[in-house]
């Protein structure tokens, strides 16, 4: 991969998804992209960006996005932040209804879900969690909502009793999100910088945590303008611990840790879609309570 292969990969991948490529990234983006060359019997990285640039709508867009995204996430990470959401809605009227804006491979909107049910109870029942991310791979893996035991470790036990199924037999050493819990949630592929988002608000809350690092601060405000219209008068905006919004946009006011209100002024949007799903199904043959 030559200087000129990286910069033109780093145009590729902004003009696609926003994703601002530093120069350390180089050796990454290479060890990643060498299996989509190997995969399509390619020997020069430049025969593959010339690939992609001929084909604008190739299926190969989603590979190239998917492979140059990253995913790092926990359950309950960050986790000052789950009893702030748990205080936000527990007192409201109406179906509850939380946007999680970078879902990756389903830990934090499975986090935020357990939230709900814990915060709300019975009402828990008309709770809905929009998961979204760029990555089509992570949201494959976080619609499973399998996990090998040791991703649990810092899970309450008494979480894991309510909230998992383990495995027996050929699913020994992995954990299942109960059905009750993941009918809660509607996963779908968003790209934040697509001109639409096939969602529609208002939410009582926006989590997008550890993804505007990402962005320019241009990328980033737009993203939080477009946000705003999205949440009820008091909805909350959840970031990661190492962003600060404060002097990217006046339609949110920081709250608390990394948690932002929408500001006066910033208008919400008309009442959209109503969860879908039972809450409950029959466990399937190979999990146990």
């Amino acid at each position: 991969m030559t200087g000129s292969d990286f910069e033109r990969i780093r145009t590729l991948i902004y003009e696609r998804a926003g994703i601002v490529l530093s120069e350390h990234k180089k050796e990454m983006v290479y060890s990643r992209l060498a299996k989509r060359l190997r995969h399509h019997g390619l020997q020069r990285f430049s025969d593959y960006i010339a690939r992609l640039e001929r084909q604008p709508q190739a299926r190969e867009w989603e590979a190239f996005t998917n492979a140059l995204t990253t995913n790092l996430t926990a359950f309950f990470r960050e986790a000052h932040h789950f009893p702030l959401l748990a205080d936000h809605v527990r007192e409201r009227r109406g179906p509850v209804r939380v946007w999680c804006a970078a879902a990756s491979s389903g830990e934090e909107p499975y986090s935020i879900a357990m939230t709900l049910v814990e915060a709300l109870g019975a009402r828990a029942s008309e709770a809905q969690v929009i998961a979204t991310d760029i990555n089509t791979d992570t949201l494959d893996s976080a619609r499973e909502g399998i996990y090998p035991l040791e991703r649990l470790e810092r899970i309450d036990p008494e979480r894991l009793r309510r909230f998992f199924q383990k495995g027996r037999g050929a699913r020994q050493g992995f954990a299942r999100v109960r059905p009750e819990i993941a009918a809660m949630i509607r996963f779908e592929p968003l790209n934040l910088l697509a001109e639409k988002w096939p969602i529609d608000g208002p939410f009582d809350a926006i989590f997008c945590r550890n993804v505007m690092i990402y962005f320019d601060t241009t990328t980033q405000a737009r993203i939080l303008e477009r946000f705003a219209p999205l949440l009820k008068a008091d909805g909350l905006l959840f970031a990661g611990h190492s962003e600060n919004f404060s002097y990217i946009t006046q339609s949110f006011r920081l709250r608390g840790q990394t948690v932002y209100v929408r500001a006066a002024g910033a208008h919400a949007a008309p009442a959209g879609r109503r969860p879908e799903g039972p809450f409950g199904r029959v466990a399937e043959e190979g999990w146990v309570s």
